[in-house]
């Protein structure tokens, strides 16, 4: 993802006005609805790449897309075709609702898996999640059948990895490293 510095000043701007506006539950919605149509529709995110197309053009077609938005919505999409950055806004939406879950206390763990997870598996993970971050935690499943076993949780920059392939390269590293003399 490109330009996920601007993107995130500008969901951090997005959220501290929501926030004194008591708008954010709101303004999440219609970052989740952009989100969903960004994710549904590649090619309106191709065009609003383009550089060929004006911002006023892509702006209108913004505003015929998604013309449920709230005023605070669509002040951020002027905001951003005023800016020239009108092509981050998947990315601010995406942003935003990051930033709004960690103030919330809120936090999605991914957990990467051989197989898919089990409720006492599940359950294990969390205590471990409880462990590492004090924010209430959501799981999203990843499944990855090339770590064989266990499993590798990441929240946020934080990383914890249980997987029998981790294990394994480990005990490879260790060898090699090793001079043994018989």
């Amino acid at each position: 993802m490109r330009n996920t510095r601007a993107a995130l000043r500008y969901a951090k701007a997005a959220l501290s006005i929501s926030l004194e506006q008591k708008n954010e539950v709101t303004l999440a919605q219609d970052m989740e609805q952009v989100v969903s149509v960004f994710a549904e529709n590649p090619a309106l995110g191709q065009f609003l790449e383009n550089p060929v197309v004006a911002n006023s053009v892509k702006q209108e077609t913004l505003q015929k897309t998604f013309a449920s938005l709230s005023p605070l919505s669509n002040q951020v999409i002027e905001l951003l075709s005023t800016n020239n950055r009108i092509d981050l806004l998947d990315q601010v939406a995406l942003a935003y609702l990051d930033l709004l879950k960690k103030h919330q206390g809120k936090e999605t763990a991914t957990v990467t898996t051989a197989v898919a997870l089990t409720p006492a598996l599940e359950k294990t993970i969390l205590a471990k999640a409880s462990q590492l971050s004090s924010a209430e935690i959501s799981l999203h499943n990843i499944i990855d059948p090339t770590i064989i076993g266990g499993f590798i949780l990441r929240i946020g920059d934080l990383q914890y990895n249980a997987s029998v392939a981790h294990q394994l390269d480990q005990l490879k590293r260790e060898f090699t490293q090793t001079n043994y003399s018989a």
